[in-house]
């Protein structure tokens, strides 16, 4: 043990490095350009499993934001690249070395370029504290750790508990890296013309949107459960003394003019699509279409949707079942049977049957076993769709294989009527006219659910606020 503890302790002083951005000596274990290359790599993994939004004008608006609050940051050398990942969901993220992606779906609930900036300055703080690498250290040393204890007392348990040990101590940012990621994007923000106030305000959204989903939950009577953005954005209020006290440098910083453009970001979100794209296919209640890849499908009542960039993902209301659809390749040009049957590899095949439905040729089978499966493959315009459905808990594949069998069996090509079902909701960007309500316009609008509660979250008016004459509004047509 306390050879392990030398060792950890000549770690920890040959990691140890200057952070550029807040002056401490943090502990890390890689160097700059291991830190760039790592970037690079997860970079372009992360393209892989996120598709980019292909709207150009967008991206470079973006881009130029970014690269405006990040000239102006502690590590304004590196190449920073920002891009806008074509995806519903309301989040941002950093990798090291300078490569920052926001979601589509944040974008549509933010209301300034100040705003937009807060998000990208806040990820650029990530990056010039190199909080990222400082993780990667500490679960590295911690796993040097454990195998010098497990070395050093012949107890390989030894290495599983300092392992989970590790794990705990950096699982996630932390309330300090991501409150120290805010003082720094505050700080760049200020520097870089804008109104630091807009890091309030992105908190204020942030906030809206957990205080939405709680009662759109309460009132389907599920409790919530918390899957904001990774910052603390959404969980620490507007008036929280730590935030303030992080931001108070960066007021200091701010110069008489600070830039806010809240009709120049508006003008970019006109067109946006709200939810699904058509690139990435559409959700409407229980179907869902793909104009592209012309194919529509539905899963049960009660039963959910997941649209991922790698499967499309039906969970039942209960969580005992799923089904999962994914595009496999078929470069030898196989029929179904012969395609499931490679796809199975060693495992075995039962309940073979062939599939015809809506001109398509398919083939379905279980694989056996402790946790049996039910799968099955369609072929449709020269690709080749693979169904995988399983069961959880105490469920049986036996119970739920009706339900998988009606999902699958509902894959047909799109009719001719059906293509604008494949077209998303986007935004569209009006004036409110006097005695204009939001109630009103939710009538008008295509959005699924509480509609008024869903336009007011999108025009920071929730819960229960209303628009001036002259305001600016995003609807959804």
């Amino acid at each position: 043990m306390r050879c392990a503890l030398l060792l950890l302790g000549g770690l920890l002083l040959a990691g140890c490095a200057l952070n550029p951005a807040t002056g401490r000596n943090d502990f890390v274990m890689m160097s700059e350009r291991q830190e760039l290359e790592l970037g690079q790599r997860y970079n372009q993994e992360i393209l892989k499993q996120y598709p980019r939004y292909a709207d150009e004008k967008l991206q470079a608006y973006v881009q130029q934001v970014g690269e405006r609050v990040a000239r102006h940051s502690h590590r304004s050398q590196l190449n920073y690249q920002f891009t806008v990942v074509d995806s519903p969901d309301i989040n941002a993220f950093a990798l090291p070395g300078g490569y920052i992606y926001i979601h589509r779906g944040l974008l549509a609930y933010l209301n300034s370029e100040a705003e937009l900036a807060a998000v990208l300055g806040h990820e650029v703080g990530h990056v010039t504290a190199r909080h990222s690498v400082q993780q990667q250290s500490q679960s590295s040393a911690w796993n040097i750790l454990g195998q010098a204890v497990a070395i050093g007392t012949g107890i390989g348990a030894a290495a599983d508990l300092t392992n989970v040990l590790g794990g705990a101590f950096v699982r996630g940012y932390g309330r300090d890296m991501e409150l120290e990621a805010d003082g720094l994007g505050a700080q760049y923000l200020a520097r870089s013309g804008y109104d630091p106030q807009a890091m309030i305000e992105v908190v204020k959204v942030l906030k809206a949107q957990e205080d939405f989903a709680r009662d759109q939950a309460a009132r389907r009577g599920q409790t919530r459960q918390s899957s904001g953005y990774h910052g603390l954005f959404d969980t620490h209020p507007d008036n929280d003394r730590r935030l303030q006290q992080v931001l108070g440098p960066a007021r200091a910083l701010a110069s008489g003019s600070q830039v806010v453009k809240r009709e120049a970001f508006l003008e970019h979100l006109e067109g946006l699509p709200f939810g699904d794209s058509a690139a990435t296919g559409v959700r409407r209640g229980q179907r869902f279409y793909h104009g592209e890849l012309d194919f529509t499908l539905g899963v049960p009542d009660g039963w959910t949707l997941n649209n991922r960039p790698d499967a499309l993902i039906g969970l039942a209301g209960d969580g005992q079942a799923v089904i999962a659809l994914t595009l496999v390749d078929n470069p030898k040009g196989l029929g179904a049977a012969q395609l499931l049957r490679e796809r199975a590899g060693t495992q075995r095949l039962v309940a073979q049957q062939a599939l015809q439905q809506a001109g398509l040729q398919g083939h379905s089978a279980i694989i056996p076993g402790s946790a049996p499966r039910r799968v099955a493959v369609l072929l449709h315009g020269g690709r080749a769709y693979l169904f995988v459905a399983a069961v959880r808990g105490e469920a049986s594949l036996q119970s739920r294989d009706s339900q998988f069998l009606e999902v699958i069996g509902s894959f047909r090509p799109l009719a001719a009527a059906e293509r604008k079902l494949a077209e998303p909701l986007r935004l569209r960007v009006v004036r409110a006219r006097a005695g204009q309500s939001l109630a009103a316009l939710a009538k008008q609008s295509r959005l699924p659910g509480d509609a008024e509660a869903s336009l007011r979250l999108l025009n920071n008016l929730y819960p229960v606020g209303e628009p001036r004459p002259g305001d600016r509004l995003k609807i959804v047509r």
